[in-house]
């Protein structure tokens, strides 16, 4: 952001404040269960995020990043892409796969390790999700507000 811009016409000192623009989005083709995927793009997401949301929103925003990944190359068999935009509304991850069939929001069971918690993850820190078709596939996308961050 700067404030006193000088004017091209006039020479005169303003007080136009600019404001900085987003990065651009990050877009990442992640290879069929390929799991060395979901840390590396945990890492290009924290590089997107270094300037945005207040302290947690990203450790949120990768933890959820992580999810979505995750479920991609674990249950789909097949390549898939993520793609993360921050705007002035927040940020938006959506993780793009080929097959249709849907992710079923289920309640983990209690004496498996890890496995089931991801979507509710993903439904209990998101300010918004969900899932949308398209072409070949569906999309799995997440929402963090900017007024939250």
């Amino acid at each position: 952001m700067a404030i006193g811009a000088s004017s091209a016409k006039t020479g005169e000192e303003t007080d136009t404040i600019i404001e900085a623009a987003h990065p651009p989005p990050l877009r990442r083709r992640l290879g069929r269960a390929d799991l060395r995927a979901v840390p590396e793009a945990r890492r290009e997401l924290r590089e997107l995020l270094r300037h945005w949301g207040r302290p947690g929103r990203s450790e949120i925003a990768e933890l959820l990043t992580s999810e979505l990944v995750t479920n991609a190359l674990v249950h789909t068999d097949a390549d898939a892409v993520l793609i993360a935009v921050v705007s002035a509304r927040g940020l938006r991850v959506e993780v793009r796969d080929f097959v249709a069939r849907r992710p079923r929001l289920r309640v983990p069971d209690l004496t498996e390790d890890t496995h089931g918690r991801g979507l509710l993850l993903v439904q209990s820190l998101a300010d918004a999700w969900g899932v949308r078709p398209h072409g070949v596939g569906k999309s799995v996308w997440f929402e963090l507000g900017a007024e939250a961050a």
